[in-house]
């Protein structure tokens, strides 16, 4: 079976005081014990004591040098540089092993690591006992204060916080998910949702109590935090950075560089706080998983997508939500795409543009608190990957005569009703409507709908009236509403929907301004609408060929564009054929396409077919087994 990895990363590290590039690999290691199992241990986490040495031995043997964690922070200052092959080593949770069976392996090798434990673990009373894992731990399960001051005092051991008591789950929304407490405003049936003021003082409190303890016990504060579940945002490391934790780690993310003044994943300098991510070792892989795994270029993968809407889950019956949200889980898990485009907006009359939002929200009417519930349930029960699919200037705004303000004068009257992004109050509105979905929900990426274009007729002056100027005003909006909501939901992967017709008439720019190539600069994901009875293709397979020649003919573009199909006819309007989307599938790969999607999905009729979706869609090695 493929291993099930959280993430992985290289950091390209590219330091202020120095041109010289070193590389960061930093790994993630919970319990290390000798009697887990080869593979199916009833702890996931757990790695063998023989196989974490392998580990060491592959690293040393293939020019990795360990480093501390003082040495990554004196790199982020610009005062030292990473060797080419950098590797730190951390362990996470303070569990007893770190102490018995990886500190001498630790002094055997001379290599550093960082050590992170959740303090009220640490200080456990005698009779209390924390779930973790398959079974209930209790104080002799977690390190003692003079085995971290005994590490410690060595020389090689880093202590980082680990919170002190945010390693669990709260109350996240009114249907009872249990979502990270680092970064969820606590939801009550008497107050509602936690306010801003009231999380923060939690958080820094919670901190506090963590640092405050380390520095008694161990006799130095840490500098380091490690967010529990890799939940955190920038309003937290700032409270952290506040407290003396100049670094944090997360567990997932994009290979960019974060608060270190480096490269980014499109070559930009990057000044964001988001943590530096590592890769989670899990499913105790011995050396050629491992270095399997170390060697796997992950730009091969390809994402598979389902594009969703919630205003199909959403009912004026409770009771028929419920229902709704467990057959879509269902489905989703039953055909395993890696990604779902979930919409986070309503728009029941099908006009393009957000009547209504699914989150908390003072700027937007609200339908319902209804996108964190189905987004986390997709994200833990289905195992994928949520994109928050939102409008870019759709919005129908609760302030109706600030709407009228706003609102563009179109000059066709089947255009999708949007807001004037040359008024710099457009962009101040949209862009807390995006920090408000970001602070009450837990996703890894936005979909900009495809309500982001502009006639040339629309707003002449827009651009100095040039095509390209207009292409790269819309997409610097869109950025700025990416850092918006990266504020609160940091390292989110972007996609935003292009018609096909900028794609095959590079001309009609002018009349979307959008345009293929700055699209892949810009964005993760160019979400291509490659609809062929929506563009009245007389003959669709021809269509689609034409296109995808297009896209693979472009720079990047087999790299960085996913192709989303239509599942559905809406000219007439009726469903097409599964075998349709079997076909088109199969045409598109055979071409080069690397990235696939479709929409919409019918959970509640099953279509397209479980077999047609499977075989479009489903991220499965094997996708045609049940399992």
């Amino acid at each position: 079976m493929k291993l099930h990895w959280i993430a992985a990363l290289m950091l390209g590290l590219l330091l202020c005081s120095t041109p010289a590039r070193g590389s960061l690999l930093v790994l993630s290691y919970h319990d290390i014990r000798d009697d887990v199992a080869p593979k199916g241990d009833p702890d996931p986490h757990a790695v063998s004591t023989g196989n974490f040495a392998q580990h060491l031995d592959w690293l040393r043997a293939h020019g990795y040098q360990a480093v501390s964690a003082q040495a990554v922070i004196d790199a982020r200052a610009g005062s030292g540089t990473l060797p080419d092959k950098a590797v730190l080593l951390t362990f996470d949770d303070g569990l007893r092993s770190v102490y018995t069976h990886v500190f001498p392996l630790l002094r055997a090798y001379g290599w550093p690591a960082l050590v992170a434990p959740v303090t009220s673990w640490v200080e456990l009373p005698e009779g209390q006992a924390v779930r973790y894992g398959p079974r209930d731990y209790t104080g002799d399960d977690f390190l003692t204060w003079a085995q971290l001051r005994e590490m410690h005092d060595s020389g090689l051991v880093e202590i980082a916080s680990h919170s002190h008591d945010l390693h669990r789950g709260v109350d996240g929304n009114p249907f009872g998910n249990q979502i990270p407490a680092a970064v969820t405003r606590i939801w009550s049936p008497r107050d509602g949702y936690e306010t801003a003021e009231a999380w923060h003082a939690r958080i820094e409190a919670d901190l506090r109590t963590s640092r405050d303890l380390i520095a008694r016990h161990v006799g130095q504060a840490p500098q380091v935090v490690v967010w529990p579940y890799a939940a955190y945002n920038d309003v937290a490391n700032g409270i952290a950075r506040d407290l003396g934790m100049t670094l944090s780690f997360d567990l997932e993310g994009r290979a960019q560089g974060a608060d270190l003044g480096l490269q980014g994943e499109q070559g930009v300098e990057q000044t964001s706080l988001a943590s530096l991510a590592r890769l989670l070792v899990y499913r105790n892989p011995d050396v050629r998983d491992f270095a399997g795994e170390l060697r796997r270029d992950l730009s091969l993968d390809g994402v598979r997508a389902i594009q969703v809407d919630l205003d199909h889950v959403y009912d004026d019956d409770p009771a028929q939500v419920v229902r709704n949200v467990d057959a879509l889980v269902q489905r989703i898990h039953d055909i395993r795409p890696s990604h779902v485009f979930l919409q986070a907006f309503s728009d029941p009359d099908g006009d393009g543009a957000a009547e209504a939002v699914y989150f908390p929200s003072r700027h937007m009417p609200v339908r319902a608190d209804l996108f964190n519930r189905v987004a986390w349930q997709l994200r833990t029960r289905a195992q994928v990957r949520v994109f928050a699919w939102m409008p870019v200037l759709g919005f129908e705004l609760a302030d109706t005569a600030l709407l009228q303000e706003l609102q563009i004068r179109a000059t066709g009257a089947d255009e999708i009703p949007r807001l004037d992004p040359g008024d710099p109050r457009t962009l101040e509105v949209v862009s807390a409507i995006y920090a408000e979905l970001a602070t009450s929900s837990h996703f890894d990426g936005l979909l900009f709908h495809d309500d982001a274009y502009l006639r040339d007729d629309e707003i002449p002056d827009y651009g100095g009236g040039v095509a390209a100027a207009r292409t790269r005003g819309l997409i610097d909006f869109t950025l700025a509403l990416q850092s918006a909501a990266e504020r609160w939901r940091p390292k989110l992967a972007t996609a935003r929907n292009l018609f096909a017709r900028p794609v095959l008439e590079p001309g009609s720019e002018a009349w979307f301004a959008q345009r293929l190539e700055p699209f892949l600069a810009a964005y993760d994901y160019t979400a291509l609408m490659a609809m062929p009875q929506l563009e009245d293709a007389a003959d669709p397979e021809a269509w689609l060929r034409r296109l995808a020649a297009t896209v693979v003919a472009t720079p990047g573009g087999a790299e960085g564009t996913l192709f989303e199909l239509q599942t559905v006819d809406w000219r007439l309007p009726a469903p097409l054929h599964g075998e349709t989307l079997r076909a088109q599938t199969r045409l598109l790969l055979a071409a080069g396409i690397r990235h696939l999607g479709y929409y919409p999905d019918d959970f509640v009729g099953a279509h397209p077919p479980l077999p047609d979706s499977r075989e479009a869609v489903s991220a499965r090695e094997f996708p045609y087994l049940e399992r």
